[in-house]
């Protein structure tokens, strides 16, 4: 289930200090695309995959109790980044373009090395002590700017005035160029530390060498005649020659990928193609004549995406026939049918995929929506069930608590059913509609009992943070 949710972030300190001193150096949004945001990708079967990827290497740099989360981007371009030392922020697109788990996994371990570099905090130390620098140069250039401008008055020259223009301009530059080589540091440190986690948990840093090798080429042409004193990454060429250095004294430089891990990634790589590119490109990158299940996954996807459900089961059935104990086929036959207005006929494919998925909260919640669309009363109970425990393990998805609201208002309970409206909309970032229906679901609730505290919370609280 390939869902969008909105991307909602406040200007943080950092990106404050980053504007400050004028430069950009992390791949922070602005308050103004916060607030538009690339809306976060969610689906059970791409990020279960990612958490395999980087549990060994959290495990390999000491963070494995961190608990770091993996989030998917709405964006078609190769990027990676940490923001925030919590979390590892993937563009989809990085996983598309990634043929191998290892070029993917090779990313995923630089950024780690970041995270175990502790370079985010350590950025801000030097953001902090720049701008500070740069408030004193301002300062001593806007006192000579003054003076220059009073004495240029009475002696007809400017000569202190464009001196006071160079006591800020200098320093800024100075500054700048100083913060840029520091984060060139840290880029190559990451690249060594993504190398040693690799290495430590028996894996080829050849995917990683080959992601940046590839950036080398395609960047070559743009890094021509750039001064690298003013690049805050290492100089492509130089970077990939001292990564394939280093990283080709690794033991496991050759080590292949295993064929089952291998498949996993190509299955996960055809459902992003088939859910976020046209048909037509899905047809192109796994044409007819291509049999393997991979094309035919995107192909099923694809097919029921755009309207022609038939045709679409059939091939899913052919799927699941083919691997029977897979759960994400189940849930794409459940998909395929509750978005085509057949609730009643997705619920036995969602059983089974919440069975085999070992209760996916995710896919609880479509079997929940499920259960809710079919208007059968019967349901209703068993719908509340499923919601509230997936409600419980994944807390910041708005879909579960939108459907709970359902579920609650067809039983009648209609101080809970306010209670979750007040929770999806908060989750969505509607604070002025969440305080509404979190003040009315109040008065519905004895004071003091666990609903009110919680309708309480909603009201007196500050947006959420992702």
């Amino acid at each position: 289930m390939l869902l969008q949710i909105a991307l909602r972030k406040k200007a943080s300190a950092l990106t404050a200090l980053v504007t400050a001193a004028a430069i950009a150096l992390l791949p922070i949004p602005t308050a103004q695309a916060q607030q538009k945001g690339p809306p976060v990708l969610r689906d059970t079967e791409t990020e279960q995959l990612l958490r395999e990827y980087t549990r060994p290497i959290l495990r390999a740099a000491g963070l494995e109790k961190q608990n770091i989360q993996m989030v998917i981007l709405n964006e078609a371009s190769f990027n990676a980044f940490v923001a925030d030392g919590r979390r590892i922020f993937v563009n989809y697109g990085a996983i598309l373009q990634s043929e191998t788990p290892n070029q993917i996994i090779g990313v995923l371990a630089h950024e780690t090395g970041h995270l175990a570099g502790g370079h985010l905090s350590k950025l801000r130390e030097q953001l902090a002590n720049a701008q500070t620098q740069m408030i004193i140069a301002m300062l001593l250039g806007a006192g000579a700017i003054a003076a220059g401008s009073v004495r240029s008055s009475s002696a007809g020259n400017n000569g202190l005035a464009n001196a006071g223009a160079a006591a800020i301009a200098g320093p800024q530059e100075m500054i700048r160029r100083s913060l840029l080589s520091y984060q060139r540091q840290q880029e190559e440190n990451a690249d060594r530390a993504g190398v040693k986690f690799l290495t430590a948990t028996q894996q080829s840093p050849k995917g990683m060498y080959e992601t940046f090798k590839r950036f080398t080429s395609e960047s070559l042409f743009a890094a021509r005649g750039a001064d690298p004193y003013l690049m805050s990454h290492p100089m492509p060429a130089e970077r990939v020659a001292a990564l394939q250095e280093f990283a080709s004294t690794s033991p496991y430089w050759d080590k292949k990928d295993d064929p089952a891990l291998q498949l996993r990634h190509d299955m996960v790589r055809a459902k992003i193609s088939a859910f976020m590119e046209r048909p037509e490109t899905v047809y192109r990158r796994y044409p007819l004549s291509n049999d393997t299940l991979p094309a035919r996954y995107a192909r099923a996807i694809s097919t029921y995406l755009h309207g022609d459900l038939r045709s679409a089961l059939t091939q899913i059935d052919a799927l699941i026939q083919a691997q029977p104990n897979n759960p994400y086929f189940y849930e794409v036959r459940g998909q395929a049918l509750l978005e085509s207005g057949k609730p009643a006929e997705a619920i036995p494919a969602l059983r089974k995929a919440v069975q085999l998925s070992n209760s996916a909260p995710l896919i609880e919640m479509l079997l929940g929506q499920a259960l809710v669309g079919t208007d059968n009363k019967a349901y209703t109970d068993d719908a509340v069930r499923i919601l509230r425990a997936a409600v419980a393990r994944e807390p910041e998805a708005p879909l579960g608590y939108t459907q709970l609201a359902m579920a609650y208002g067809r039983k009648g309970d209609y101080a809970e059913a306010d209670l979750a409206s007040a929770q999806a909309a908060y989750l969505r970032g509607d604070n002025k509609t969440a305080r509404e229906l979190a003040t009315r679901a109040k008065t519905r609730f004895a004071v003091g009992t666990p609903g009110w505290v919680k309708a309480d919370d909603i009201v007196a609280a500050k947006p959420p943070r992702n």
